[in-house]
């Protein structure tokens, strides 16, 4: 039995012999056997949209030298989404050559026996299966160790690498950028009141709120325990504040759900813009306009180095009259 349940295999050779031998072979191994007889055929069929699983190629095809028709292919198909078994008569330092460099993944003899064929043929998917679940593996750690891990948002270190490079874009581009950090407030006191599960629950669903008021190219982090950034590329201050307003509104002002009771919580927003600089030096501005705003009072928002954009009118906190039993701090 064949590594890939119902795979494809091209069977591409000049020789009606070989076709004869081969073909009943692999279609008995449960696979689907495309057969071409010249190079150009075989060049299109493996990169067409949809390409065979593996591909079984004659050295005598007619209408290119191999050497052209492989360098073809790799120009536009990687060896993880197709493998290349060549068939030839004898084994030479070329062949050696384009298995080494990962060009071909095996060679087998034209007179071998048919056993021999799927055996081979299986190692080679085998080996193929292998490669691709290493790196779906590796490109899962990658992944993982750029996002926080209980909100799914990116931490603090994948996200000012991030703004390195949207910095380099206002620099070149001569376009804005704006940062809005914003902290929960008194979440410490809700953490010892509800648990840390509850609270875990509590700003998962404040990421899901704040997501679906930004723009699919907009960042999203979490730098601390109840801290998040948002950035937003092309962003002037002025609308940054509108969104802050939106945010203290649509995310914060509807209770929350969590254990069976509602909870109103409430944040503090610090914003400050780019201007091309350092995104570290924009974050501590954030973070220093953070600190205004909570001295002002909870709900509050305050705009760096510029007070005519800043906003300290909180909305009014929800009572039971709403129609929610809620927690109140």
């Amino acid at each position: 039995m064949l590594a890939n349940s119902n795979p494809t295999f091209l069977l591409a050779s000049p020789e009606p012999a070989l076709l004869a031998a081969i073909e009943p072979v692999l279609a008995a191994s449960g696979a689907r056997v495309e057969i071409v007889l010249s190079a150009e055929a075989a060049l299109a069929s493996m990169i067409a949209p949809d390409p065979p699983t593996l591909a079984l190629l004659d050295v005598n095809l007619s209408g290119m030298e191999m050497g052209r028709l492989l360098a073809a292919v790799r120009a536009e198909v990687s060896p993880k989404s197709l493998p290349i078994v060549l068939i030839s008569d004898t084994v030479t330092q070329e062949w050696i050559d384009r298995l080494a460099e990962g060009v071909i993944d095996d060679l087998i003899l034209r007179a071998a026996e048919s056993p021999y064929w799927l055996l081979r043929l299986d190692m080679v998917l085998r080996a193929l299966n292998r490669t691709r679940e290493l790196e779906s593996l590796r490109e899962a750690a990658v992944l993982n160790a750029q996002m926080d891990r209980l909100t799914g948002v990116y931490n603090r270190e994948t996200l000012l690498a991030m703004l390195f490079r949207e910095t380099d874009r206002v620099q070149r581009m001569k376009s804005s950028l704006c940062m809005i950090l914003f902290d929960i407030d008194d979440f410490g006191h809700w953490n010892s009141r509800l648990g840390s599960d509850a609270c875990d629950d509590l700003l998962c669903q404040v990421v899901g709120r704040t997501t679906r008021l930004l723009r699919s190219y907009d960042l999203l982090g979490r730098p601390g325990m109840d801290e998040f950034l948002v950035a937003l590329p092309g962003c002037t201050p002025v609308n940054a504040v509108m969104l802050a307003e939106r945010l203290r509104v649509d995310v914060f002002c509807s209770p929350f759900r969590v254990g069976g009771e509602s909870i109103r919580l409430s944040a503090c927003f610090g914003i400050a813009s780019s201007q091309g600089r350092s995104p570290v030096v924009v974050l501590r501005d954030a973070e220093q306009a953070l600190q205004s705003a909570k001295a002002a009072g909870p709900e509050s928002i305050h705009c760096f180095n510029d007070s005519q954009y800043s906003s300290a009118a909180p909305v009014t906190f929800l009572s039971p009259s709403s129609g929610d039993e809620l927690l109140a701090w």
